[in-house]
């Protein structure tokens, strides 16, 4: 029989792996504030993991963008640093509403992840929320346990990418 993803085991390696790689103190409860210097990188992270999964959304969907424009909104603020709750919030929302009553796992997995990672120009773990999803979506279309893993290793390498380059 093979394993099934636990979520919240997966979000707390998830948070203990980017605790260590942006070098900030790792605790049992999700503290907004430790990784707030690091939100752009966070937010770069989030839309690339989203972004690697939004074609199992779009496959089945195509006529709905708002996975999509979710994404467009987070790379806006990423760009420009210019924030409105209300365009955020909106973008969410609509992500996480364009994931009711789908019936693929793996296009409502994806949805939710562009939710998350929008939610993370206001809020800076809902990266962690982004990687999560992504990852439960790649497992879901794969219906392969291994597969989030390597999602999981790949998500980490790039983090770890944009941390050094922070660092320089």
């Amino acid at each position: 029989m093979q394993e099934k993803i636990r979520p919240t085991k997966l979000l707390y390696e998830i948070r203990k792996s980017v605790s260590k790689i942006l070098d900030k103190p790792f605790t049992e409860h999700i503290d907004h504030q430790v990784f707030k210097p690091d939100q752009r990188i966070l937010a770069v992270w989030a839309a690339e993991c989203a972004e690697r999964v939004l074609p199992f959304f779009e496959e089945n969907y195509p006529g709905d963008d708002r996975p999509r424009k979710a994404i467009e909104v987070l790379r806006d603020w990423i760009d420009t640093g210019v924030f409105s709750m209300t365009a955020i919030r909106k973008a969410s929302l609509d992500a996480h509403a364009a994931a009711k009553g789908k019936e693929e796992t793996d296009a409502i997995f994806a949805a939710h992840a562009a939710g998350q990672a929008v939610g993370t120009a206001h809020v800076v773990t809902h990266a962690l929320g982004a990687a999560l999803y992504s990852i439960r979506a790649v497992v879901a279309h794969s219906a392969d346990v291994n597969s989030g893993l390597q999602e999981r290793e790949w998500q980490l390498e790039r983090l770890l990418k944009y941390a050094k380059q922070a660092r320089e």
